[in-house]
């Protein structure tokens, strides 16, 4: 009697695994699509620092429910093609029940299908491109994909304005990655440029792990701009800087999130100084409930906190909070991140508060830090 009644319970709960339907397992996985190798690895260790912080608090308190909560890392390089590849591998796994990632907005886009198509809620702490949010639901309209950073347009917007009223400048070259995340914001800032009263003398283009920008660099200088507008990460933005410098353009730089890397000072050297950029955290300007975390990350790394780490912590902590209250079910947890529309229901992260609109987009301000003498420190003036 008793193995006939083992039989038949292993029986039901087989079925119910075959059919998909969510169990608790021995531990809650999620997983984190980032570049772990390549040219942008300094991303994807910045994102593994934010959400092992995270995973190892919830252990330590019990758990989620009592059940430990697992991060799976998958290396998508910041490559469209890699991303396509690895988030059907993600979506295979039935015990996987969110994502953290992508990182790259062109990443982000390519994976995206397969997420909407499969039924998977992701949160990006990084892609910050327009076009995310328009194609993030399914046919239901249903949302899949959120995000607890600011967007392309704003951060283009707010630069262009901080440039004028807070730096000064009035001649600007802009130098774009031809990228999804280098064309957005390179647009943005244009028109906000022209309303701002700015004027940009010349606009050029490069392509992702070029090395030699002298030519570009040479025909922007021939405007004569008093401010360099890099639109691109920190690798390819760290050889501008140098090659800049190298052409006698001793002129103010300055960019957005992508150049908020220490690998930009420790490549452009001296010539990374007098760099700003718009960042979506800034350590100095943390709520209370920030500084625990900031001294335990700074503590265990040897380094200071980084915006992406922030944002991974609290986007790791956002999926902890949904899977404690709905259980370990994928289209729960979407309508439970779905349902943080407005201000009273944000998570209260060390970010500050996080909630989305309808295309899964947050209402997050930007801050400004800048290179000085070979270090990140606070831009001594801000702007809201």
């Amino acid at each position: 009697m008793r193995c006939n009644l083992c039989k038949t319970a292993l029986a039901a709960a087989c079925v119910v695994l075959l059919a998909g339907a969510p169990v608790w397992a021995q531990s809650v996985k999620i997983g984190v699509a980032a570049p772990f190798t390549g040219p942008a690895a300094s991303y994807g260790e910045n994102i593994k620092s934010g959400v092992e912080t995270k995973v190892a608090e919830i252990n330590a308190g019990g758990g989620i429910n009592g059940t430990p909560v697992e991060a799976v890392y998958f290396d998508e390089l910041c490559d469209p093609k890699e991303a396509a590849t690895v988030a059907p591998r993600i979506v295979r796994d039935r015990a996987i029940v969110g994502v953290v990632g992508h990182v790259c907005s062109s990443a982000h886009l390519a994976a995206l299908p397969n997420y909407v198509r499969s039924g998977m809620p992701v949160i990006s702490p990084t892609a910050t491109n327009v076009t995310i949010g328009e194609q993030n639901a399914d046919r239901a309209g249903r949302v899949w994909s959120f995000r607890n950073v600011y967007l392309d347009d704003y951060q283009g917007q707010f630069l262009a304005r901080y440039a004028k009223e807070v730096l000064g400048l009035e001649r600007i070259a802009v130098f774009y990655e031809n990228n999804d995340y280098g064309i957005g914001l390179k647009d943005a800032f244009i028109k906000e440029a022209a309303a701002a009263g700015l004027t940009v003398v010349g606009s050029e283009g490069y392509v992702k792990g070029a090395t030699d920008f002298t030519p570009q660099l040479t025909k922007l200088r021939g405007g004569n701009p008093d401010g360099l507008f890099i639109s691109g990460y920190y690798n390819e933005g760290a050889l501008i800087a140098a090659q800049a410098a190298n052409l006698g353009m001793q002129i103010i730089k300055f960019g957005a999130d992508g150049l908020d890397n220490v690998d930009y000072i420790a490549l452009g050297g001296a010539a990374a100084d007098n760099t700003y950029m718009t960042v979506p955290f800034l350590a100095a300007a943390a709520p209370e409930q920030a500084q625990t975390f900031i001294r335990t990350f700074e503590e265990k790394y040897r380094r200071d906190l980084d915006w992406m780490s922030a944002n991974a912590y609290d986007a790791m902590g956002m999926f902890a909070a949904a899977v404690a209250a709905v259980g370990p079910d994928r289209a729960k947890i979407r309508d439970y991140l779905a349902a943080i529309d407005a201000p009273e229901k944000a998570y209260e992260g060390i970010t500050g508060p996080t909630y989305f609109n309808a295309k899964g987009d947050p209402e997050k301000m930007a801050f400004v830090k800048m290179v000085k003498d070979g270090k990140f420190t606070a831009a001594p003036q801000q702007m809201r």
